[in-house]
C-alpha cells in the first residue's frame, strides 16, 4: 500500500524537527510525515558524541524562534541540545509523524498527477520490524511537497586524506564522526589532525583527561574566544515574559553577529588585530601566535571558529595542550613524523579532517522522467531549484546560527502552500530569465571551506542578485522571505500541467511576469 502525505520532511535534525513544528502550526490542515535515516532524531547533535561536542553559536539564535532556550549555557553540549530536539518533538506532538530508518534514495515527480514519487529504504532496526521482517525494505511514499533538511553532509562516514604510513601506526586511529564509546584516552597523548571547530573543541575537552593533546594543523584557522553565559539572558530571565525575553535575547545576538561578520569583511586588517590581542592576553608569553594562529585568508572566508570563555588558550597556559603547525611526512608506530624533521608522540590520533558532502541527502531527482543534474540548477532564494517543482531544500548560514535561516525557509515554504491552496495551484517551479543564466554563477556555498571545495562541481549554482542568491545576511533574507513575495521568478501550475520544457537542466528559461491579482501577495 502507498502512503499520500500532503508534505515529506526529509531529515529529523534541528532544521527538520523545526520545519515540521512550523508546518504544524502554520498549516494545520497539512498532512506529514518525517522520514529520518538515522534511528533517533538529532542529526547532527545525535551523530556526534566526541568529547566536547558543543554547539559554536548561541543557542538563543541556534534554537527555534517559537521555542525559547531555558538554559543558563549561551554555548550549549551536544546532549542538552539533543534533548531540547527530542522535547520539541513531544510538545509538538510530532512522534507519529516520524519514521525512523527510512533513507529517501530517489524522488520523482510526475506533472500529470502533481505529485512526488518517493522510493524509500528502511533497516532492520527500525520500529516497524519489531514483530519480525515480514515487510519490504523498500517502500514507496508519495507526497505533493518534498521539503529536505538533511543538511549538505555525509552522516555514515567523514573525510580522512591519504595519510601516508598511518596503517603503520600502533595506537588508536579515530574519526570524530565515528567516535568509539570504549576509547579510554587517560594518560594518553593525543594528536589531533586539523584545525576546524571540531579540532580545537575536541582539544581543551581532551587534555582534562589526556597526558597531553597536541592539535596538529597544516594551516591555522581564525579563533575567537566568547562567553560561555548570556548575561542579559540572564538578567532578563524571571524578570519579564519568557518569549519577550527571549525574543529581545534573539534580536541582540543576531544583531551583534551581523555587525561582527560585516566588520569583518570590510576591515579584515582591524579584526584580525583584534582576534590576535585578544588570543596574546590568554596565552603564555612565549607562544608563537605567528604561525600557529595567523591563518592566510581573510577573516570569514572560512567560519571562524568560537571557543567559550577561552577553554583552548587556558589549555596551552596550563602545559596540557599546545599547537603545531606543519605538514605531516609519515605517520610511525608511535607517532608522526614532520616534513620539517620534527616528531610527535603519540597513543591516540585523531582526524578532525573534514566532512564528506552531500547534497539533498544524496537521493536522485528525477522530473517527468528525466534526472536532473543538480549542479547545472540555480538556487531559488537559497531554498528551491529551477526546473524542480514543489521541492524546498535548508541550506544554514555559515557566518551565524543555521537555525536562523532553516527557520525563515520553513516559514516561507507554509505561506507558499497557503498561497497555492488559496489559488488552486498544484505545483510551484522557479524559472530563471536567460540574462541570470547567462551572468556570472558561483557554486550555490560561497566558503573556502575544504568540504566546500572538495565537491564544488556537485553543488547548484547561484547567481549575482536577488533571488538568485544566497544572502549570508539575515536581515535582508528576512525582508525576502518573510514579507518577500512568493510569486516572483516562479511559474504556477495547474493539475496535470506539465514542467516547462527543459527546465529540469535548470539554466534555461522564460521571464515570469506577474498577472495584476498577484501584485500584492
Amino acid at each position: 500500500m502507498v502512503v499520500h502525505v500532503d508534505v515529506v520532511v526529509v531529515g529529523a535534525g534541528l532544521s527538520g524537527i523545526g520545519a515540521a513544528s512550523i508546518l504544524k502550526r502554520d498549516c494545520p490542515d497539512k498532512t506529514f510525515l518525517i522520514l529520518e535515516s538515522r534511528s533517533a532524531v538529532g542529526g547532527t547533535w545525535d551523530l556526534f558524541r566526541y568529547p566536547g561536542v558543543r554547539s559554536d553559536s548561541d543557542m538563543s539564535t541556534l534554537g527555534y524562534s517559537f521555542r525559547p532556550w531555558r538554559d543558563s549555557r549561551a554555548l550549549a553540549d551536544g546532549d542538552a541540545i539533543r534533548e531540547y530536539i527530542t522535547s520539541t518533538v513531544a510538545d509538538e506532538g510530532l512522534q507519529p509523524a516520524i519514521r525512523l530508518n527510512h533513507r529517501v534514495v530517489s524522488a520523482s515527480w510526475s506533472s500529470a498527477d502533481s505529485r512526488w514519487t518517493l522510493t524509500v529504504m528502511r533497516t532492520p532496526t527500525g520500529a516497524e520490524f519489531t514483530q519480525g521482517d515480514q515487510q519490504d525494505a523498500t517502500i514507496t511514499i508519495t507526497c505533493s511537497f518534498l521539503h529536505v533538511c538533511s543538511g549538505y553532509y555525509r552522516y555514515d562516514q567523514g573525510y580522512t586524506p591519504e595519510i601516508p604510513g598511518l596503517e603503520s601506526f600502533r595506537g588508536r586511529v579515530i574519526h570524530p564522526q565515528q567516535w568509539p564509546a570504549d576509547l579510554d584516552y587517560t594518560g594518553s597523548r593525543v594528536v589531533v589532525i586539523g584545525s576546524g571547530a571540531t579540532a580545537v573543541t575536541l582539544l581543551p575537552s581532551m587534555a582534562e583527561r589526556a597526558e597531553h593533546v597536541t592539535m596538529l594543523q597544516r594551516s591555522p584557522t581564525y579563533i575567537a574566544s566568547v562567553s560561555s553565559v548570556d548575561r542579559l539572558a540572564d538578567r532578563l530571565r524571571g524578570r519579564m515574559p519568557e518569549r519577550l525575553a527571549y525574543a529581545l535575547v534573539r534580536a541582540k545576538n543576531i544583531g551583534r553577529s551581523q555587525l561582527i561578520y560585516q566588520f569583518a569583511r570590510r576591515r579584515p586588517e582591524a579584526m584580525k588585530g583584534i582576534l590576535r590581542k585578544a588570543a596574546a592576553r590568554r596565552l603564555p608569553q612565549n607562544f608563537a601566535i605567528d604561525p600557529h594562529l595567523t591563518p592566510r585568508y581573510e577573516p570569514w572566508d572560512q567560519r571562524l571558529c568560537a571557543i567559550p570563555d577561552g577553554d583552548l588558550f587556558s589549555a596551552i597556559r596550563r602545559g596540557k595542550a599546545d599547537i603545531v603547525t606543519g605538514q605531516i611526512g609519515r605517520v610511525t608506530p608511535d607517532g608522526i613524523d614532520l616534513v620539517d624533521g620534527g616528531h610527535l608522540d603519540a597513543d591516540v590520533i585523531v582526524t578532525a579532517t573534514g566532512l564528506s558532502l552531500l547534497y539533498l541527502g544524496g537521493m536522485r531527482l528525477v522530473v517527468d522522467g528525466r534526472d536532473v543534474d543538480v549542479s547545472k540548477t540555480l538556487a531559488y532564494k537559497g531554498m528551491m531549484l529551477t526546473g524542480v517543482p514543489n521541492l524546498s531544500m535548508t541550506i544554514g548560514y555559515t557566518n551565524a546560527s543555521w537555525t536562523l535561516k532553516a527557520d525563515l525557509v520553513a516559514r516561507y515554504v507554509a505561506r507558499l502552500m497557503t498561497f497555492m491552496d488559496r489559488h488552486g495551484y498544484r505545483s510551484v517551479t522557479p524559472q530563471a530569465d536567460s540574462a541570470v543564466a547567462s551572468g556570472q554563477l558561483t557554486p550555490l556555498i560561497d566558503l573556502a571551506a575544504g568540504y566546500v571545495r572538495r565537491s564544488i562541481r556537485s553543488l547548484p549554482k547561484q547567481g549575482e542578485r536577488t533571488p538568485w542568491r544566497l544572502h549570508q545576511n539575515y536581515v535582508r533574507d528576512f525582508i525576502l522571505l518573510r514579507a518577500g513575495r512568493v510569486t516572483d521568478s516562479v511559474h504556477f501550475g495547474l493539475a496535470g500541467e506539465r514542467t516547462p520544457p527543459g527546465m529540469p537542466t535548470g539554466l534555461s528559461g522564460r521571464r515570469v511576469r506577474r498577472p495584476r491579482r498577484w501584485r500584492r501577495q
